[in-house]
């Protein structure tokens, strides 16, 4: 019984994705969140007893896990750096459906909650620079050099999800994945 209220919280979580993504936290209502999950008021609630926050939470969770086996995963295994740096990268961009799709953790940055998700939003972007550093230096960059190439990546992947979102046009982020080997990789 305990897999199937686990499952059910999953599935929710994947759905509410979808709302706090357009709405954000403080812009997502419980009648926005009841009818994505297909869950009433009091089913939500048992699920997520601590209500929207708990919510939140668990999409992170999702958030978290998803990134963990598909994108940061791949940057460890062994092999070619450019190969296992393509994974991630094509990932990231069936993620974003290629820039098509808002960022959960922009709309949270951005929005009055980044405070109240403080912990979680920084979990994301440092494992995300942390990995993307690793695979800099084991391909010849410095410890600093890495790092500041890591960073950047992220900016710009960051970056190019708002600006196509502004747009309307997903061009600036097919740009930004399609560099993010030189710049990762240092290669020309």
């Amino acid at each position: 019984m305990a897999g199937a209220a686990t499952g059910s919280k999953d599935m929710a979580a994947s759905r509410l994705l979808g709302v706090f993504r357009e709405h954000g936290y403080d812009g997502a209502s419980l009648a926005e969140l009841s009818k994505a999950t297909g869950l009433g008021r009091s089913s939500l609630y048992h699920h997520f007893p601590g209500g929207k926050e708990d919510m939140a939470k668990a999409v992170f969770d999702h958030i978290h896990e998803w990134m963990e086996i598909s994108a940061l995963a791949p940057l460890r295994e062994p092999g070619d750096p450019a190969e296992r740096l393509q994974k991630m990268i094509n990932a990231i961009d069936r993620y974003y459906v290629g820039g098509y799709e808002r960022c959960l953790l922009g709309s949270f940055v951005l929005g009055g909650s980044r405070g109240r998700f403080q912990p979680q939003l920084k979990s994301s972007f440092s494992g995300l620079i942390k990995a993307l550093a690793a695979l800099a230096v084991e391909a010849g960059a410095s410890q600093e050099q890495g790092f500041e190439r890591a960073e950047e990546a992220v900016v710009q992947i960051q970056g190019s999800l708002v600006v196509s979102g502004g747009l309307d046009d997903p061009a600036p982020f097919r740009r930004v994945m399609e560099r993010l080997p030189r710049l990762i990789l240092g290669r020309s």
